[in-house]
C-alpha cells in the first residue's frame, strides 16, 4: 500500500532563527516543544503534512544508536555536524508500524525497533495536550545522510490544528519532495519498499514514485540543478533536497517572498528558495493543481 507523505525534518543550529525564517516566508509556525532525548521542535503544518524544525537542544541527554535501535537525535545531531543544517529525513505515514517494520526487515532496509512515545504539545489557544506516535525507521545503506521512517499519529485529534494550517502565503499544502542521488537508479528498489509503490521513470535520471499525499521525485544531481536552479546537496547516495509547496495564488507568493528579502529563483513557474537562505534547504513553490 502506497504510504502518503507525513512530515519532512528540517534540522537547524537555532530553532527560533529557523521559525523566524518560515514566518517572514509567510508561513504560520507553531511554539516550541520539547522532546524527551535532547531535541526541541517547532511545526510548519499544512492539510495532513508538516515541517518539523529541529534544534539539538540538550547534546548530552541524546541516547547513542542502539543494536536495534535508532537514536533520532544522534542521527540528527550527527547530520547537523557532518553535513550542516538541512532537511535531514523523510517520513511517511504508517498505519501499522508493526507491519511496516516487518515489511522493512524482509527487504533487507529494516532492522530497527518500533519507537512508540509521547510528549506535551500545545494548541493554538495556549491548552496542553497530549501527542502520541509509533515509528518504524527504515535505512538505504548508501545513504548515511537521509533518514527514513514511517509516523503512525496515536492522537491525531490533539497533534492537527486547523488554524496552524492558514498561511498568509497562500500554501494549502505539500505537492512533493525531491531526493537527489549521483545514481537514481540505484536507489528505486529502496524508494520502491519505503514508499509502498514503485516509482515510475519519468526521464534518464528521474523517477517519480506517486503517493496519496504528494510524490516523491527521485532526480540526479544534474537534473536536480537544471530543475530548480541551484546545486544539488553534496554527498554519498540519496539526499533529502527540496519541499514543494502547493500555493493558492503564485503572484501573492512572489509578494511574500519579495518583501522577505530572501534570494529567490523563478523557473518554470516556480518560486524556489535555495539552501544558502533557508538555512541548507530548498523550498519551491508552484500553483496548486
Amino acid at each position: 500500500m502506497a504510504r502518503g507523505l507525513d512530515h519532512v525534518v528540517h534540522v537547524v543550529r537555532d530553532l527560533d532563527a529557523a521559525g523566524e525564517l518560515y514566518d517572514m516566508l509567510g508561513f504560520t509556525v507553531g511554539t516550541r516543544n520539547r522532546h524527551p532525548w535532547g531535541t526541541d521542535n517547532r511545526l510548519v503544518q499544512t492539510p495532513g503534512f508538516f515541517v518539523e524544525l529541529l534544534e539539538i537542544s540538550e547534546p548530552d541527554a541524546i541516547p547513542p544508536h542502539g543494536e536495534t535501535a535508532f537514536s533520532f537525535g544522534a542521527f540528527n545531531r550527527d547530520f547537523l555536524a557532518d553535513v550542516g543544517p538541512g532537511l535531514s529525513m523523510l517520513v511517511l505515514e504508517g498505519s501499522d508500524p508493526a507491519a511496516d517494520k516487518l515489511e522493512f526487515d524482509t527487504a533487507g532496509i529494516g532492522g530497527f525497533d518500533v519507537f512508540d512515545f509521547s510528549r506535551q504539545g500545545k494548541r493554538p489557544d495556549g491548552s496542553d495536550v497530549e501527542v502520541a506516535f509509533s515509528l518504524a525507521f527504515a535505512r538505504d545503506a548508501a545513504s548515511p545522510h537521509a533518514g527514513f521512517f514511517t509516523c503512525l499519529q496515536r492522537r491525531p485529534e490533539n497533534f492537527w490544528a486547523p488554524d496552524l494550517q492558514r498561511h498568509m502565503n497562500g500554501t494549502t499544502g505539500v505537492a512533493g519532495v525531491v531526493l537527489t542521488a549521483e545514481d537514481p537508479a540505484a536507489h528505486v528498489d529502496f524508494l520502491s519498499v519505503f514508499a509502498g509503490t514503485t516509482p515510475r521513470r519519468a526521464v534518464e535520471g528521474w523517477y517519480i514514485a506517486k503517493t496519496p499525499r504528494g510524490d516523491i521525485d527521485l532526480m540526479s544531481q544534474a537534473l536536480f540543478t537544471e530543475r530548480f536552479g541551484i546545486a544539488a546537496p553534496a554527498g554519498p547516495g540519496l539526499r533529502l533536497a527540496a519541499i514543494r509547496f502547493a500555493v493558492a495564488d503564485i503572484e501573492r507568493l512572489r509578494r511574500r517572498v519579495s518583501a522577505s528579502r530572501m534570494a529567490a529563483e523563478e523557473i518554470e513557474g516556480l518560486v524556489v528558495v535555495g539552501p544558502k537562505s533557508a538555512l541548507g534547504a530548498t523550498l519551491a513553490f508552484e500553483p496548486a493543481a
